[in-house]
């Protein structure tokens, strides 16, 4: 440990601090990981067995294992702009089919975060570049609300009625993804949360759930 240490005390020098700052806190995390089980990088060499699927977002303020208080190996994680849950995206189609059936996670979480950037700019129908065709999916869940949001007082509750419709058009379109679907037919128990993180408190509040009676009972999301 001691020759680790001075290793990365020479790696360090003549980077700028945030980059510093990664490979020190590396090796804090490594230090006091071993201090409470000497075992723990053996155990997580070992396999992978995640209860938890997590589709948030990329934002760096919402970090799944430390807003939950849960160590490596407990999340399964897939993140992208604003946690949208595409059909057409082959890359959550992915993670979520390994997760589905070679994981086989108890529970699937979409969760989403007050003060989402991209949330914001399909709000205000800003143009910033590529991800503009990315956030039409959320602009168009917008269209869909426009009359309930416009209807709010002020802007940021315009947004944060955003934030969690956008959750739950993404808790829905999960529930309808053929893999999800065939998981319950053949008797899977998964869960799909609906999560929304408030920035200003750090606490979850927990807007939606859907389970197995979503194959018969669909007609209760009719969200219009």
């Amino acid at each position: 440990m001691n020759n680790l240490v001075h290793n990365y005390k020479k790696r360090v020098q003549g980077f700028d601090d945030s980059y510093r700052e990664l490979l020190t806190g590396n090796l804090e995390f490594v230090k006091s990981s071993l201090k409470k089980d000497r075992d723990f990088f053996q155990k997580l060499a070992s396999g992978q067995f995640p209860e938890i699927l997590w589709i948030g977002c990329a934002d760096s303020r919402v970090p799944a294992n430390q807003i939950t208080a849960t160590e490596a190996g407990k999340i399964f994680e897939h993140r992208n702009i604003a946690n949208v849950c595409q059909h057409s995206d082959i890359n959550l189609l992915s993670v979520l089919d390994y997760s589905i059936n070679s994981l086989q996670v108890k529970h699937v979480i979409v969760a989403g975060h007050y003060r989402c950037g991209g949330v914001y700019a399909a709000l205000k129908g800003q143009l910033v570049g590529l991800i503009d065709h990315w956030l039409l999916h959320i602009r168009d869940i917008y269209d869909q609300h426009r009359h309930e949001i416009d209807s709010l007082n002020n802007e940021i509750e315009k947004w944060d009625k955003l934030v969690e419709l956008n959750v739950l058009h993404q808790v829905y379109n999960l529930s309808r993804a053929p893999i999800i679907d065939k998981s319950w037919m053949d008797g899977s128990e998964v869960v799909i949360h609906g999560w929304v993180i408030d920035l200003e408190s750090g606490f979850v509040k927990e807007m939606y759930q859907s389970d197995i009676n979503f194959r018969t009972d669909s007609k209760v999301w009719a969200i219009d």
